[in-house]
């Protein structure tokens, strides 16, 4: 099993997905899923004339992605082709960047450090829903701690407690 996480520069947690197998076809549903996300996602750096760009892929032209300036990955040999395909069915534009230098991903390695705290005692998963619940959890919980949900700021301990109690119908 591997799992995929894609981080923005600020740490924020964009996107995870946990697949059996680490390849190229794993690895380009992984940046569709990605790209798709962050292009719901509220929060983007760049003004929205320079962002977001139609796809031009056959299935669905509706879909609007925004496009990264550069995307840094480690040195896995499904990448290159993941991103190749992508480009050439053009959901994602020429011009990004792909950077395969060690250093340069440390951030998603740093933030990917609590979760392998926390399942490294339990000596991993037994199957794979086992493992994709049990991550699904972890990586909200973060997100929330982070300050990544809104109304429910980074550090508001009260609200996260007040959030959780009624996610979860628990009377406080």
């Amino acid at each position: 099993m591997y799992l995929y996480r894609a981080v923005d520069s600020n740490g924020n947690i964009l996107e995870f997905l946990l697949r059996p197998t680490r390849d190229a076809e794993s690895a380009k549903c992984f940046f569709v899923k990605a790209l798709a996300s962050t292009a719901r996602s509220a929060s983007q750096a760049c003004p929205i004339s320079e962002q977001m760009a139609p796809p031009t892929t056959p299935t669905d032209t509706t879909i609007i992605t925004p496009i990264p300036r550069v995307i840094n990955v480690d040195k896995n040999a499904a990448y290159p082709k993941a991103i190749a395909e992508l480009k050439a069915t053009g959901m994602l534009a020429q011009h990004v960047e792909l950077r395969q230098v060690k250093y340069l991903n440390n951030l998603i390695e740093q933030d990917h450090r609590f979760l392998k705290r926390l399942t490294k005692p339990g000596m991993g998963f037994f199957s794979f829903e086992t493992a994709w619940r049990t991550i699904q959890g972890f990586e909200v919980m973060n997100m929330l701690r982070k300050g990544q949900v809104q109304g429910v700021n980074k550090g508001d301990v009260q609200r996260q407690a007040t959030l959780v109690a009624r996610l979860f119908g628990i009377v406080a």
